[in-house]
C-alpha cells in the first residue's frame, strides 16, 4: 500500500536565463514500511525532494500525496501540524535544542502537539537507541553518535508514519554509521514506520529495501 507518492512533482528557481530545474516531473510511490536510500551527487536534487516531501517547502507544480492527503492543498498552520504528527524528520546537523536535556529534547514534538507523552513508548525508544544512561545530559555533552541517536529518538517519540533523514550519517565514522542505520531499520520495523534517507555513501545506501537514484532534478532509477 501506497503511504507517499510524488506526482509530477516540480521546483524551479529563478526565470529565463537564470531558471534552475531543481526538480523537473518526479513521479515515486513509496509504500508502508519500506527503508529507501536517496542517492544522487552534488546538487541533483536529492535534498529539495526530501524537503518537498515532507512539506518543508512548496512546489512549484505537482502534488505529495500522504495517507491520501495533496499536502500542498493544506494552508500553512495545517500543514505545520500534519508534518508534527505523520513525519519525522533526522538532520546531518541533528537540530537539537542546546539548553534542553536529551529527555526534552525527545519529547518536545510531542508536547508541542500538546498531546500526553507515552512514557512507556519513549522508554522503549530511548532503551533501544542505548539512550537511558543519557537523558539528562545536554547536547553539548554527548558524542556526534549520541547525538544523531537522540534525534532519531525524538523522530520516532511522536509516532509518525514517515522518517525523512537527510545524510544521518553525513558528520559520523564508519562504524558508527554502520550503526545508526542499523538502529535505524531496527525501529522502523518494529514501531512500523516508512524511512526515506538521503545518502552520498553508496555503502550506506545498500543496506536499504530500495535505492532511488536522481540526478539533475530526475529520477534515473528505483522509482516505482
Amino acid at each position: 500500500m501506497s503511504v507517499l507518492s510524488a506526482i509530477n512533482l516540480t521546483k524551479h528557481y529563478g526565470k529565463g536565463t537564470n531558471l534552475v530545474k531543481a526538480l523537473d516531473g518526479i513521479n515515486v510511490k513509496v509504500h508502508n514500511g519500506e527503508f529507501i536510500a536517496i542517492v544522487g551527487t552534488s546538487g541533483s536534487g536529492k535534498s529539495t525532494l526530501l524537503h518537498m516531501l515532507g512539506g518543508l517547502d512548496r512546489a512549484t507544480e505537482g502534488q505529495v500525496i500522504i495517507d491520501g492527503k495533496n499536502i500542498f492543498g493544506m494552508k500553512d498552520d495545517e500543514l505545520t501540524v500534519f508534518r508534527r504528527r505523520k513525519i519525522g524528520f533526522v538532520f546531518q546537523n541533528y537540530n537539537l535544542v542546546p539548553i534542553l536535556n536529551v529527555y526534552e529534547n525527545i519529547v518536545l514534538p510531542i508536547e508541542l502537539d500538546g498531546n500526553k507523552i507515552d512514557k512507556d513508548f519513549v522508554d522503549h525508544i530511548v532503551n533501544t537507541l542505548g539512550l537511558s544512561q543519557k537523558l539528562d545530559n545536554l547536547p553539548g555533552q554527548l558524542s556526534g553518535g549520541q547525538q544523531q541517536r537522540v534525534a532519531i529518538a525524538r523522530a520516532l517519540a511522536a509516532k509518525p508514519s514517515i522518517i525523512l533523514a537527510d545524510e544521518p550519517t553525513g558528520n559520523l565514522d564508519s562504524i558508527t554509521s554502520q550503526e545508526v542505520i542499523g538502529l535505524l531499520k531496527v525501529t522502523s520495523r518494529q514501531f512500523n514506520q516508512t524511512i526515506l534517507m538521503i545518502t552520498h555513501n553508496e555503502e550506506i545506501a545498500q543496506l536499504a529495501d530500495r535505492t532511488i537514484r536522481i540526478e539533475d532534478g530526475k529520477i534515473t532509477g528505483g522509482a516505482l
